[in-house]
């Protein structure tokens, strides 16, 4: 089978996306879309989009993992899909897809940034004094003064396969606070079970939880390994936020064709 795909990139975060509109990939198996995730015999990225149609909405995201397993939501991804939409020549003014989590809406503005709309989050858990929130894919939040040198793939690790969170397992974000209103963010990913460049639905949980913000509109810049994002939201209670935008850049790297 020959597919056609693109490659694009969200501050680093990187995935295969695939216009399925047609159905013609819905059979593709797990160890094909592992096969054309993995960096050393397929196209290599953290995770892989099939863009489908749908009746009620501009397009459905249909998102995967690199091991190949269909996951929750992805920020960085959903920016993408969004830009990937728009280069397939479905121009709207405002987008309103459908993805895992619920229905999303996004904007691409005159820097060819992507605005996207986050579901509501109403509730933080911990684990151990570690705040613990879904944000579209559950995240634990780790904050630290040590960031640059914690060997994030082990630590994660530690975390992710706590008896605590399985079976599932969770992503694991180490945040270290550089002003009232900007962090630096890295993060575990299951799925990659490896650090990613950038991790939209991280990043958002790390600024939600982040206790220097206050009732009200919030802004909080983030730095990644991968690059800068911003997440935009509105804080009601200590426990419930509303209107989450995650903000940031989405560009096409390359496409091709590949025979599997």
């Amino acid at each position: 089978m020959k597919i056609a795909f693109y490659k694009y990139q969200g501050t680093g975060n990187d995935f295969i996306l695939i216009d399925n509109r047609t159905s013609e990939f819905n059979q593709l198996t797990r160890k094909e879309l592992e096969l054309l995730c993995n960096r050393k015999f397929g196209i290599g990225a953290d995770g892989l989009m099939l863009l489908n149609a749908h009746q009620d909405f501009d397009f459905e995201m249909k998102y995967y993992n690199s091991d190949g397993n269909e996951s929750s939501m992805c920020g960085n991804g959903g920016r993408c899909i969004v830009k990937f939409a728009n280069d397939l020549g479905i121009t709207k003014k405002s987008y309103r897809f459908i993805a895992i989590d619920g229905i999303h809406v996004a904007e691409i503005d005159e820097k060819a940034w992507v605005k996207l709309g986050m579901k509501e989050v109403s509730g933080i858990g911990y684990f151990n004094e570690y705040p613990v929130l879904d944000t579209g894919s559950p995240h634990v939040v780790v904050m630290t003064e040590n960031l640059e040198a914690i060997d994030v793939k082990t630590a994660g690790s530690n975390i992710r396969y706590n008896d605590f969170f399985m079976p599932k397992g969770i992503n694991v974000n180490f945040v270290k606070r550089i002003a009232d209103d900007e962090i630096f963010v890295r993060t575990y990913e299951r799925g990659v079970e490896d650090e990613t460049l950038s991790c939209g639905t991280g990043v958002t949980a790390a600024a939600l939880s982040f206790r220097e913000h206050n009732l009200g509109l919030n802004q909080i810049k983030i730095s990644t390994p991968g690059g800068a994002l911003q997440v935009i939201f509105e804080k009601t209670d200590e426990q419930n936020f509303k209107n989450i935008f995650l903000y940031g850049p989405a560009e096409m790297v390359f496409k091709g064709e590949i025979l599997i």
